[in-house]
């Protein structure tokens, strides 16, 4: 089988995908916004635990990998998946884990 130059930077992107959510904050990131949840980053910060600029260090990565987009409406951004079907990849390695 031929790997063509469409199929290598589709790879690519997915690859890249993977790697921003290898993570364990990130994981909860994807938890926390499974079913069509929308969050803000105070309210994910919140749910974390832990400080909001490390939150929003998070959030950023996954946005930029594809993984989280964010709408802004007045004077918060609230992010949510992009594709909700990436909790399935989560849950397939958390049941290769048990």
């Amino acid at each position: 089988m031929q790997v063509t130059e469409l199929d290598i930077e589709k790879l690519d992107k997915a690859a890249n995908m993977l790697k921003a959510i290898a993570h364990p904050m990130r994981i909860a990131i994807i938890r926390y916004l499974e079913g069509g949840k929308k969050l803000t980053v105070t309210q994910i910060h919140e749910l974390l635990e832990i400080e909001q600029s490390t939150t929003s260090h998070h959030l950023g990565i996954l946005k930029d990998k594809g993984v989280l987009s964010s709408k802004r409406e007045g004077k918060n951004t609230f992010y949510f998946l992009r594709h909700q079907n990436l909790t399935q990849i989560v849950d397939c390695v958390n049941h290769c884990c048990e």
